[in-house]
């Protein structure tokens, strides 16, 4: 397969890209995105079988299982992100290995009904979060290491609205192909 295939079935639709601004309008998408994201998967993966749940959206990808659980871990720690940032000034986060998370035993599970109950029940918290955050604590900031970069809490929410979609695409993708 061509790299640039790859690159397009690695980033199904694209990659985050931050406005310059981002208004209040587009927060309030972006909350809406994530509060809806959980029953999104859900019915996405409900009529998997075991088989499909072993696909992968691409060569070398993560299996859709792979992926449910990954949403399950990724945005827990998002959450705690949040937390941090709006309780310590400027707190830097813990950047975890993400691929090899996917390949422990909870990560490569059939049964995804824990990872989407904790899917759900993070977004349920995350959301009562987001909805009653004022615009001082969406620039309220964490510093991420590995990228040496810090992120407002308003970036994040909406990088992690684009994660949610991203990694959507990814099982749609691995339900639709063959690889």
């Amino acid at each position: 397969m061509e790299p640039e295939n790859l690159h397009a079935l690695q980033y199904p639709i694209g990659k985050f890209e931050a406005p310059e601004t981002i208004s209040d309008d587009t927060l309030k998408n972006y909350i809406f995105q994530i509060k809806g994201f959980p029953a999104i998967i859900e019915q996405e993966i409900k009529n998997c079988s075991k088989k499909d749940l072993s696909k992968i959206y691409r060569p070398g990808g993560w299996s859709i299982k792979q992926v449910v659980n990954h949403l399950a871990d990724s945005h827990a720690i998002c959450h705690s992100r949040f937390k941090l940032a709006l309780t310590e000034d400027l707190p830097t986060i813990k950047p975890y290995q993400e691929a090899e998370w996917a390949n422990l035993s909870d990560g490569i599970m059939d049964d995804l009904s824990g990872a989407s109950m904790m899917l759900a029940g993070i977004h349920i918290r995350w959301v009562v979060l987001l909805e009653n955050m004022s615009n001082d604590d969406f620039n309220r900031k964490f510093y991420h290491p590995k990228n040496n970069k810090e992120y407002s809490l308003r970036l994040a929410t909406g990088l992690y609205a684009w994660h949610g979609n991203h990694h959507l695409a990814h099982i749609k993708n691995a339900l639709a192909n063959n690889f």
